[in-house]
């Protein structure tokens, strides 16, 4: 049953971390993510003690489509609707308004976090196709007692896009997600969410960063208005998104292994990464591509990691 939040304001306090149980959560935010949401979920739930979906100001299917999964998944997934509308990252709305306002971006992560119950949690989005070795591996440390509760293990994924004769690619402006803005972190008093005028920034009080893989399909280029639909963009003309949107159609699409060749760190990376820890995060991560996608091809990748992806990706047909 789908629970409607009319009013919030996040404290640290209410993250509770010595009453959480044991186990791994998962926490969506979700606006108009029903192009893929069935696909997150189902390759994502049999990983996680529970998912927490929240919505906000959707108008086409994700509100049926989680009362549907719900209702078959029980209180694995638990629902709820964000009533006030939140700010996209990018726009005036979001730069002027607090943190801690009900129409903030920030209040409302910080409100999804909150839902979560157990000791150790991890963002998840409703365009992340699962790489379910990957998934499981890390969710098998934490359950074993191996992962360390000082680190957040983050992970990434390789961006998809589609040519117009239908082939299929990783989008040369972007083609990695995650820079170690996401990952699996113990819950502490000091890991929320907070305001940067551009975005929602979360922190971690002393919680160092590690990369430990690549567990995901990022499928936001191929979703209605190519995943910026949701940025307003046309009431926010000067969002940095609208940049992307432009890059984007500008620069096209790689094959694997253009992706691989252009990702493999060079010399100046490597330098960086002496002086910088998000700089060697990102070395660890691309150093690491070659060994997470020995195929041919994408389409033999995608095969490999997501067997069954075609049924998920096949409206993009």
């Amino acid at each position: 049953m789908t629970e409607a939040i009319e009013t919030f304001q996040f404290s640290p306090d209410m993250l509770v971390p010595d009453q959480r149980a044991l186990g791994i959560s998962a926490f969506m935010r979700i606006r108009n993510g029903a192009d893929f949401l069935e696909a997150c979920i189902r390759s994502h739930a049999p990983f996680y003690d529970e998912i927490v979906a929240v919505y906000n100001q959707s108008t086409d299917g994700t509100a049926d489509i989680l009362a549907r999964l719900a209702a078959e998944l029980g209180p694995k997934l638990r629902v709820y609707h964000y009533v006030p509308p939140a700010y996209p990252a990018g726009s005036e709305g979001h730069a002027d308004t607090p943190g801690d306002a009900p129409n903030s971006l920030v209040n409302y992560s910080n409100f999804a976090l909150t839902q979560t119950r157990h000791q150790w949690v991890v963002k998840l989005d409703d365009d992340h196709l699962a790489i379910p070795n990957g998934v499981q591996k890390i969710t098998h440390a934490i359950r074993s007692g191996a992962a360390d509760p000082r680190v957040m293990h983050c992970f990434s994924g390789l961006n998809l896009m589609r040519t117009d004769a239908g082939e299929w690619g990783v989008p040369a402006a972007a083609p990695v997600s995650g820079k170690g803005d996401i990952g699996y972190f113990r819950v502490s008093n000091q890991t929320y969410f907070t305001h940067d005028r551009r975005f929602e920034r979360f922190v971690r009080g002393d919680i160092k960063r590690e990369f430990v893989g690549w567990y995901y399909w990022h499928l936001k280029y191929i979703k209605s208005g190519c995943g910026f639909a949701n940025y307003d963009l046309a009431a926010n003309p000067q969002s940095r998104y609208a940049r992307r949107v432009d890059k984007l159609q500008a620069k096209g699409i790689w094959t694997l292994d253009e992706t691989l060749a252009a990702l493999t760190p060079r010399m100046m990376a490597r330098a960086r990464a002496l002086l910088d820890s998000k700089a060697r995060l990102v070395l660890e991560r691309d150093a690491s591509i070659a060994s997470a996608f020995p195929h041919p091809d994408l389409v033999a990748a995608l095969d490999a990691t997501s067997p069954g992806w075609r049924k998920w990706l096949e409206r993009s047909e």
